[in-house]
């Protein structure tokens, strides 16, 4: 069989839909960061290559490897179960997900190949040809090209990417380079790990026009497809000293692992911190991913102050394709959020680094 016998889709009502073959949706499928830390602390330390800029001790969005050229390598994976329906969908926010990493360094990309698991008899291929094409023309967007990857048969359908991009060795942002004082700027909306939930749970009629969901799920994919290539470019140009992306562990989580290797402790304004349309709604109505869950337990520990429980849920919600969180001096912060809202993103200054102790956070 080739690629031109799969040019018709075949009956999509007949078919199960994709988020229904898996057990969680997009980045709500992580390991929790207790599981995780506990399955890389058992690990055997290994000394440090020379060349390796940023390996695993920080827990870091991505590998950064030093070249002679000046010009370090960055390598990355990210890829999940589905998180919507659609297939060319699900492809592309795969696709602008696993770039992401790339972009919190401070870098661009150069290449991507895919990570495939299919489940050929449940799903026909004519879908995962659906995928591959979504995640192509993300791809285009971004300027770099697909020239491999690796499929296997799965029970569970997952797709992503491996991503290998570059950065001056000399402008590589990390989560370990906040520094006290800085402003704390988002430059993406939160609240996806809800939406794909309430999605999933719900009747598929419910996103298209008119539907209840049809604005949240809407604003959800817009944001999860929008590339972080800008918002990299606009925290370079702040003077950003650390940057992170948003994604699984949420914003508390994810926030929490840059204090913790920066050194320091951070406040963060709850009320400033931008929503997608009707996420408090459906929090309140249930619609919570288990994957933000676990967040909460692990980020309880480690947060102050008293906000009502359904802000605390949207605050440790599990993002997928996220927006950057980056820590810059007041003034570039009030510039790159202007800049960044010119464009389109929802970007916000969001709170402020600290002295305190590494790692807590105070919500206000």
């Amino acid at each position: 069989m080739s690629l031109s016998d799969l040019t018709a889709l075949p009956d999509l009502t007949a078919l199960p839909r994709l988020t229904s073959l898996s057990h969680g949706a997009g980045c709500a499928c992580k390991l929790g960061p207790d599981d995780l830390a506990g399955v890389l602390g058992a690990l055997p330390v290994s000394a440090t290559p020379p060349d390796l800029i940023v390996g695993t001790s920080t827990g870091d969005d991505a590998a950064v490897w030093r070249r002679p050229s000046g010009r370090a390598l960055v390598a990355t994976t990210d890829f999940f179960t589905p998180i919507v329906d659609d297939p060319a969908t699900w492809g592309r926010i795969a696709a602008t997900n696993a770039a992401s990493d790339v972009y919190a360094m401070g870098g661009s990309v150069l290449f991507a190949l895919n990570v495939v698991g299919w489940p050929r008899d449940a799903m026909p291929l004519e879908l995962l040809v659906e995928v591959l094409s979504g995640a192509a023309e993300v791809a285009a967007t971004g300027g770099w090209p697909i020239v491999g990857g690796h499929t296997i048969d799965a029970k569970e359908p997952f797709f992503g990417q491996a991503i290998v991009g570059e950065v001056d060795e000399h402008a590589i942002l990390t989560n370990a380079g906040l520094r006290v004082g800085q402003s704390l700027v988002l430059t993406k909306a939160i609240g996806t790990g809800v939406v794909t939930t309430a999605v999933k749970r719900s009747d598929p009629s419910a996103t298209g026009p008119g539907g209840d969901l049809a604005d949240a799920y809407g604003a959800a994919v817009a944001s999860m497809t929008r590339l972080n290539a800008v918002a990299a470019d606009v925290a370079r140009e702040a003077g950003a000293t650390g940057a992170t992306d948003v994604t699984g562990f949420g914003l508390l989580g994810h926030l929490h692992r840059m204090c913790a290797a920066s050194g320091l402790a951070a406040e963060v304004d709850a009320a400033q911190v931008p929503l997608l349309p009707g996420v408090t709604e459906l929090v309140e109505a249930g619609f919570v991913p288990g994957g933000t869950r676990r967040n909460q337990s692990y980020v309880d520990a480690h947060t102050r102050g008293v906000v009502d429980d359904t802000t605390r849920t949207l605050l440790a919600d599990a993002q997928t394709s996220g927006g950057l969180l980056f820590g810059c001096d007041p003034d570039g912060a009030d510039a790159a959020v202007a800049r960044l809202r010119g464009g389109g993103h929802d970007a916000a200054v969001i709170g402020r680094t600290v002295a305190g102790d590494a790692g807590t956070i105070t919500i206000r």
